[in-house]
This record gives C-alpha cells, sequence and structure tokens, in this order.
C-alpha cells in the first residue's frame, strides 16, 4: 500500500490516491443502498432531523475506509468526530456527511449523497459526492479539475464513463437556481425574489453543488445555517470545476471551526467567479427580475 498521505500533507499526495478515496465512499453508498428506506430503524434528533440506519451503516463503511487508507487523518463527521490525541484538528482533516438527504431517503427519492472532503488550514481542498441511487459521483480538487463517473455500488471499487465537469458563464440577465427540496428558508426565499431567476433546479442533498459544478445552473443559495460536512466536499468540487463558494458578503468559508460546533451560518455557490459581485449586490436590491 503507498505510504499515508497524512504524514506528508500535501495535496499531491491526497490527490494521488483519489481512487481511494473514491471507493471509500463508494463503500459507504454500497451500506446506504442495502438498506432498504420503508425499514430503515430511525430516531429524531434535538434539531428534529432524522437520522436511520443507513445513516449509521454509511458512517461505519467511511470510517473503518478512512482508518484502513489513511490511519492518521483526522475525521470529522455529522454523528462522530475521531480526533487524534491531543484532541485538536491540525492542517489536514477530513469532512464527512455518510448520508446528506436522509428525509430524501427515508421518502424514497434518489436525490440523497455521500459526502466526503479533505481540507488543509481551513480550506476544503478536495472534495468527492456520490449519489448511491442515481449511480453517479463527482470528484475532484484544486488545481485537478473535476469529473463525474458512473458507478455501481455492487462494486465499490469499479467506475467508470469518466467525464470531466465544467461551470458555466453566467447569461447576463438569466440566473439558473439550484434550490432545496426541504430546506428552503425563508432569507434564501427573499434574495431569490430580488434576482432575474430564469429556472429554478429543485432537488435535495448536495446534488445541488453537483449541478452547478457541471453547469447546470449558475447559483445555489443557503441564507441559512448548515454544517461544514454538509457542504465541504460541494466547495471543493465547485473549486475545481471552475467555481466558488463564498459567504454573504463575499468572503471566503473556513473549515475546522470547533469553537462554532462546525457551523455554517449561511454561503453562496457560484459557478461563475466573475458574476459574484453583482450577483451578490443584485441580492441587495441594485438588480430586478427581468
Amino acid at each position: 500500500m503507498p505510504a499515508d498521505p497524512s504524514v506528508h500533507q500535501d495535496l499531491a499526495s491526497f490527490a494521488g490516491r483519489l481512487d481511494d478515496l473514491t471507493e471509500v465512499v463508494c463503500r459507504a453508498a454500497a451500506a446506504i443502498i442495502e438498506v432498504d428506506p420503508a425499514t430503515a430503524a430511525r430516531r429524531q434528533k434535538s434539531d428534529r432531523s432524522f437520522v436511520s440506519s443507513a445513516d449509521e451503516a454509511a458512517q461505519l463503511a467511511i470510517l473503518q475506509g478512512l482508518s484502513d487508507f489513511f490511519p492518521r487523518l483526522p475525521a470529522i463527521c455529522e454523528e462522530a468526530t475521531v480526533l487524534p490525541r491531543p484532541a485538536r484538528l491540525g492542517q489536514w482533516f477530513a469532512l464527512v456527511d455518510p448520508l446528506d438527504g436522509t428525509r430524501e431517503f427515508l421518502e424514497g427519492r434518489p436525490e440523497f449523497t455521500v459526502n466526503l472532503a479533505v481540507v488543509s488550514a481551513g480550506v476544503a481542498v478536495l472534495g468527492i459526492i456520490a449519489a448511491p441511487a442515481l449511480g453517479l459521483l463527482w470528484r475532484g480538487f484544486i488545481g485537478g479539475g473535476a469529473q463525474r463517473l458512473r458507478f455501481d455500488p455492487a462494486r465499490p471499487g469499479v467506475f467508470d464513463e469518466m467525464v470531466s465537469v465544467h461551470t458555466r458563464p453566467r447569461i447576463p440577465g438569466r440566473i439558473r437556481v439550484a434550490v432545496s427540496r426541504s430546506h428552503l428558508d425563508g432569507n434564501t426565499a427573499a434574495l431569490l425574489s430580488r434576482l432575474p431567476v430564469a429556472e429554478r433546479i429543485v432537488c435535495g442533498s448536495s446534488l445541488k453543488f453537483c449541478r452547478v459544478a457541471e453547469g447546470a445552473a449558475d447559483l445555489y443559495p443557503r441564507l441559512a445555517p448548515t454544517s461544514e460536512w454538509d457542504i465541504a466536499a460541494g466547495d471543493a468540487l465547485l473549486a475545481a470545476a471552475g467555481g466558488v463558494v463564498k459567504k454573504p458578503d463575499g468572503t471566503p468559508l473556513r473549515y475546522g471551526q470547533m469553537a462554532q460546533a462546525f457551523q455554517v451560518p449561511a454561503f453562496l455557490a457560484f459557478g461563475d467567479r466573475a458574476a459574484i459581485r453583482q450577483i451578490i449586490e443584485g441580492g441587495r436590491g441594485q438588480e430586478r427580475p427581468h
């Protein structure tokens, strides 16, 4: 087995084992597919979101896979945190959401994902998002471009139909927006009412990042709190595809904010970096729907 890149601590080492990281995500996808959503055990957390036996199976698969391939890499997951001693993150760590879109999964919709990001010094530099029910996976790292692959959860180490994906330049006066099926908050809806939205692409989970990364949407806004593991993989994927994720004031996101319980107050994901200022100003009322 190649040397553990968490020892070398550079992006080239992680990128060189992108297939290993992809296999870890595919193992989690396989664990989810084995669970019948109609009979899956579930419980409700204090924030009223659900955790199912599929979440737990996927998380176990990811943590075991990371332990196998990257034993020195700290991992921050939605339901578990594995830190080295002393309990600090260090420069390099993983952010994982083993099942993003639990509601979609339990309701029998295919819009759920597995998310894995590698973070360096607060920046998401590598991201992988798999949609098990769709048999699709997106991955990329900063400076290395982004790809969409087809995979079979029954064969976690096998993937094919690999194509490059890129964001698209924004068409002036027309914005295609990816919006949440289950979590469209009032502030985000108000923002959209002030922009020239030509089309809303409604879907669950981190698939919205994938739609922006492959040029099917221009913008994915969320002006409500979310967790770092929900968006870090999408942030890295989008950066690799030519886009960017920013705070609503245009400043960069930083990951590993333990003091804030890994919470992100709000963000805007852009396909066209050149359109950031126009969209932010438009959201403040300087641009009107056509």
